[in-house]
C-alpha cells in the first residue's frame, strides 16, 4: 500500500543519490566537463543499466567508459569516454595495494639470465593508449589560472594524440603523457614479457639505459 511505495520512493532516490556521489569520487574531471547536472543524469541511468554487484560502492563503476561511448547524448563529445577510462586508471591506482618503496633485484641484471628477467611494475600502473589528448584535458583540471586550458583547446584543434601513464607514488597518483620511444616497451613490461622480448618489441629507438636511470 502506501506505506510500501513511500519507502520504494525513498529507496529509489536514495539510490540515485549513492550513485552520483560514488561516481563522483570517481570521475571529478568527467563531472566538471559535462556540468554536475547532466552528471547527475548519467549517474542514474547508468545505476539502472549497470547495477552495483559488490557490496563495496568504491568498485563500481569500471563499465561507465562503455555505457559513454554508447550514449548518443554525448557523441559529439568523442575524448569523454577515453577521459573517464583515464579517470579509472587513476581510481584503481589511488585503491592498489601499498608496495615497498626503492627498486629490488636490479643486480640481476647483470647476471647470466639476465635477459630472462621480468620487470614488475609498482601496483595500480597502467597505461592507455588514446586518439585524443586525455593528459592534456586531466592535468588542466587539476591547475589553476585563466590560460589553463588554452593547451586543451589547442590540442583537440589538433586532434592530438597521448598514451598516459598512471602510477602510483607514495600516497599519490602520477599521471604522465608517454614518449612513442617508451609506449612499445612499457606496454610490454605491463604485459609480463621477459626482458627480451620487451627490448626487441620496443625497437632500436628505445634506450633501455636512459629509461632505467
Amino acid at each position: 500500500g502506501e506505506a510500501f511505495a513511500r519507502g520504494l520512493q525513498a529507496y529509489q532516490a536514495h539510490a540515485g543519490a549513492l550513485a552520483e556521489r560514488a561516481l563522483a569520487a570517481a570521475y571529478p574531471t568527467l563531472q566538471e566537463l559535462i556540468g554536475a547536472a547532466s552528471f547527475a543524469g548519467l549517474a542514474r541511468a547508468f545505476w539502472h543499466r549497470h547495477a552495483p554487484a559488490r557490496g563495496d560502492i568504491a568498485h563500481w563503476g569500471a563499465e561507465l567508459p562503455v555505457f559513454i561511448d554508447a550514449a548518443d547524448q554525448l557523441a559529439e563529445e568523442p575524448y569523454l569516454a577515453d577521459v573517464a577510462r583515464l579517470e579509472w586508471a587513476v581510481h584503481r591506482a589511488q585503491t592498489a595495494a601499498d608496495a615497498a618503496g626503492g627498486v629490488f633485484g636490479l643486480e640481476a641484471l647483470g647476471g647470466d639470465h639476465a635477459t630472462r628477467c621480468v620487470l614488475i611494475a609498482r601496483p595500480g600502473t597502467a597505461m592507455l593508449e588514446s586518439a585524443h589528448p586525455v593528459v592534456e584535458v586531466w592535468q588542466a583540471h587539476r591547475a589553476a589560472g585563466p590560460d589553463r586550458f588554452d593547451g586543451v583547446r589547442q590540442a583537440l584543434a589538433e586532434r592530438r594524440a597521448e598514451t598516459a601513464l598512471v602510477w602510483r607514488e607514495a600516497w599519490g597518483v602520477q599521471v604522465a603523457s608517454l614518449p612513442k620511444p617508451e609506449q612499445a616497451f612499457t606496454r610490454a613490461v605491463l604485459q609480463a614479457l621477459p626482458l627480451v622480448a620487451a627490448l626487441a618489441v620496443a625497437g632500436a629507438d628505445f634506450d633501455f639505459e636512459a629509461w632505467l636511470i
